[in-house]
């Protein structure tokens, strides 16, 4: 049996790959406007958490919530990760896509590890409408995967099961937003609503005003960097596969974070969140810098040893051993999920990037 590490981290591909039936809603309108500012109930009628809230789906369906959930199930780690840095993991009552053991830093580790895996993949539907949840956190959107675990539940038997059904945004309508993602708004959108949805709206704040801090900072230090002298960037998803490189597009959160550390993504021109390249076109890219995209493997031998590998295949590999990045040894030692996977530490991402390509202006490498 494969390790939870390695069934947790598969959804840092599937959250891409399979995200669905998404348009273009605009957040969500209890007051949460592109800056994450926080929502606003109706004079009178909130309670102490600032209830009733309303969220829209990617559609721009509304659900509304009277009062904060008690019995959460989330989709994947992403979705859990969040509630537990937002102090609402009591509220979470299970799981699919688990964190590995040890892949979660200090404390989350050890609150994730203690909430119910409902699959280690995706929830199947009679397990996820039968869980007694009064919320979904859908990180994927609609999606049938096939292979016996059947489809996912529509809005109706959602409502008769009394699950109220809500997306993490950023990630689950990245592949048909109507044009690049060159920020973080939408992930800091997510987490606002998150924080008004589960009465922890301060705490919210707080994460939301540090990751605008961090990036604010880098934006100040590289933003007068003209586009034709920022460095080109490929993220080389190393646990994808290597014989045919999966890239990350334009609606994909790494694309944001590349940008804000003043980088080139070299793929950046491909509308949607990944495609499957050639090694032909990462070599006619022939990119300054080559992130190796490693996930955790929850110990720091672990990942140490991912990253070697990486690092070797592209050396040794007649087909890139000869890229500029590989030559010159500009390659990037830094986790795929705090690249690709919409969350708190997409910002520090962005400031470990811009560290490494504007050492005198950002700080140390």
């Amino acid at each position: 049996m494969r390790s939870r590490v390695w069934r947790a981290t598969t959804a840092a591909v599937l959250g891409g790959l399979l995200a669905a039936g998404c348009g273009g809603g605009d957040g969500w309108d209890s007051g949460a406007g592109r800056d994450g500012g926080e929502a606003s109930a109706p004079a009178g009628k909130g309670d102490s958490g600032g209830h009733p809230v309303t969220v829209t789906d990617c559609m721009g369906a509304r659900t509304t919530f009277t009062d904060a959930p008690k019995r959460i199930v989330t989709s994947n780690a992403s979705s859990l990760e969040l509630l537990l840095r937002l102090g609402a993991g009591d509220k979470v009552t299970g799981t699919g896509f688990p964190p590995g053991k040890g892949t979660l830093p200090g404390e989350l580790d050890a609150q994730a590890q203690q909430v119910k895996v409902l699959s280690e993949t995706v929830i199947p539907k009679e397990k996820l409408l039968g869980s007694g949840a009064d919320l979904y956190i859908d990180t994927f959107a609609s999606m049938n995967m096939g292979g016996g675990m059947g489809d996912a539940p529509t809005e109706e038997e959602f409502k008769a099961a009394g699950i109220k059904h809500t997306f993490l945004k950023s990630t689950a309508c990245a592949a048909t937003s109507k044009s690049p993602v060159t920020d973080l708004s939408a992930v800091e959108e997510d987490i606002t609503s998150l924080g008004a949805v589960t009465g922890t709206r301060a705490k919210a704040k707080e994460l939301v005003d540090g990751m605008k801090e961090k990036v604010d900072a880098v934006r100040k230090a590289v933003g007068g960097t003209p586009e034709g002298e920022r460095p080109t960037y490929f993220f080389f998803d190393y646990d994808a596969g290597t014989k045919q490189p999966l890239a990350v597009c334009n609606r994909q959160v790494a694309n944001a974070v590349i940008t804000l550390a003043g980088a080139r993504n070299v793929f950046a021109d491909c509308d949607g969140d990944h495609k499957q390249v050639g090694w032909e076109d990462v070599i006619a890219e022939n990119p300054d810098w080559i992130q190796l995209g490693v996930r955790n493997r929850g110990s720091e031998a672990g990942n140490k040893k991912a990253f070697d590998e990486a690092q070797e295949w592209l050396e040794s590999n007649p087909a890139t051993k000869g890229l500029r990045a590989v030559k010159e040894a500009r390659l990037l030692r830094i986790g795929s999920e705090q690249t690709t996977i919409a969350g708190v530490t997409n910002a520090d991402t962005v400031e470990e990037i811009a560290k490494t390509l504007y050492p005198g202006k950002v700080g140390r490498p």
